[in-house]
């Protein structure tokens, strides 16, 4: 008999290479009983939808325009996800902050991705280009990745795993980001691994 597999809900913004990574490990065996039920986006065009539908995943848009502000559309997010036994929520590149009471309402189940070596270069404004542009400015020798926990202060929940890279002499905010990428895919699984496999109280 197989296990129950395990239901993680994908938020992003983007392309969706991170979640790209965790739909080719569940394909390939390196994430065992686990699945992917919905992939949810704030924007219309993300290519992480693309991707959702090309694996036979449900992909969902929800239009920030029809709510007033963003307590009323992390209700909604709250509503459409409170439908699936949710295991974890990944953010893959998901460019919105999230409020308190989504927080809140997936307690220890929500997980990020950032492209710095936290606590440095994380906080309000750190996402994107931006933050290689100040790991670059700061004239630091290496910089990573780290999947941690979402909290209610940004970049601040506690830290499940990170992986180093380093800055190499004549680095530019793209051969940097591209680097780090490679290693976001990569951390990324072995994280979920990591939280999926925790042992139930």
């Amino acid at each position: 008999m197989s296990e129950i597999k395990k239901k993680i809900v994908v938020l992003a913004s983007g392309s969706g290479t991170n979640l790209q990574a965790i739909i080719e490990a569940i394909k390939n065996g390196n994430l065992i009983n686990a699945e992917i039920v919905i992939v949810i986006s704030n924007k219309k065009d993300a290519f992480a939808l693309e991707r959702a539908k090309n694996a036979d995943i449900e992909a969902v848009f929800i239009n920030p325009k029809n709510f007033t502000n963003n307590t009323d559309y992390d209700k909604k997010l709250v509503e459409v996800i409170s439908n699936y036994k949710v295991d974890l929520i990944v953010l893959a590149g998901y460019m919105k902050i999230l409020t308190e009471n989504f927080i809140n309402a997936f307690a220890n189940k929500i997980i990020n991705i950032h492209p710095a070596l936290l606590p440095d270069f994380g906080g309000k404004g750190m996402y994107g280009k931006n933050i290689h542009e100040a790991v670059l400015k700061s004239g630091v020798k290496e910089s990573g990745c780290t999947v941690h926990f979402v909290t209610t202060k940004i970049d601040a929940g506690p830290i499940i795993a990170q992986k180093k890279v380093p800055v190499i002499p004549g680095d530019t905010v793209n051969s940097l980001s591209k680097r780090i990428l490679a290693e976001e895919h990569k951390l990324l699984i072995e994280a979920i691994k990591l939280v999926l496999n925790r042992v139930e109280v």
